[in-house]
């Protein structure tokens, strides 16, 4: 059985590649990503590749294989699971999941997360809008854009969440921006690169960094809206 640290680094390479792959992940984007020293990544990487969970080319990055990838999903689909399972079962928050499945995502059986999925459902995303792998290790990514990619005049319903720090996601809960949350676009600010968006009545205005962390799902014109330049 692959050690959490190996679980741990692949699930990493996988995410930072972005769920299209088309990216190597460099070893600097690794270190921070997991918190560790750069020589501890190139010492890693050198594990998987004699294992044949990834292929590493010095000045160019790391890719997984796909034996990697399988093992990525798989470790995905439990922390994913998990995570709805402590949402809906014990009602914990989106902004405190995150942590309870990292702690529990190698410690439980594929027979125990299968159980779970069907116990839930079979559901297509996590509370944060991430897709949950299927058993077969097919996932299902929705079509997305960036909330701060959305001209002015423009409806929106929140569809997934990318940064999933605590802090981030209680702001969100905060504003009212959860998953499947509706509002509208009013205004983009180029020179201050802010976003002013209406949700329930009420308007906020968001740094484009933090609009692009969050994904919409649909976009639709509206007329009513200003734009300044």
């Amino acid at each position: 059985m692959p050690s959490l640290t190996i679980e741990n680094y692949v699930k990493a390479i996988y995410q930072l590649a972005g769920e299209d792959e088309s990216d190597s992940v460099s070893t600097g984007a690794l270190a921070t990503q997991l918190g560790v020293s750069p020589s501890s990544v190139t010492s890693m990487l050198k594990t998987l590749h004699d294992s044949e969970l990834a292929e590493h080319r010095p000045y160019v990055g790391v890719r997984l294989t796909d034996q990697g990838r399988r093992l990525a999903l798989r470790v995905l689909r439990r922390h994913r699971l998990i995570e709805l399972f402590l949402a809906r079962t014990l009602k914990l928050t989106w902004d405190e999941v995150h942590e309870e499945a990292e702690h529990m995502e190698h410690a439980v059986s594929d027979l125990l997360v299968d159980r779970i999925d069907e116990y839930l459902g079979f559901p297509g995303i996590d509370p944060h809008g991430d897709p949950i792998p299927k058993s077969d290790g097919s996932v299902a990514v929705a079509a997305q854009t960036a909330l701060s990619a959305c001209s002015a005049g423009c409806e929106f319903r929140v569809q997934r969440v990318l940064d999933q720090t605590a802090e981030f996601l209680r702001f969100l809960s905060e504003s009212s921006l959860e998953i499947g949350a509706r509002g509208t676009v009013l205004r983009c600010d180029t020179s201050s690169g802010t976003i002013t968006i209406r949700v329930n009545a009420a308007e906020m205005t968001l740094s484009k960094e933090a609009a692009g962390q969050i994904m919409i799902a649909t976009v639709f014109g509206m007329q009513s809206a200003s734009v300044t330049d």
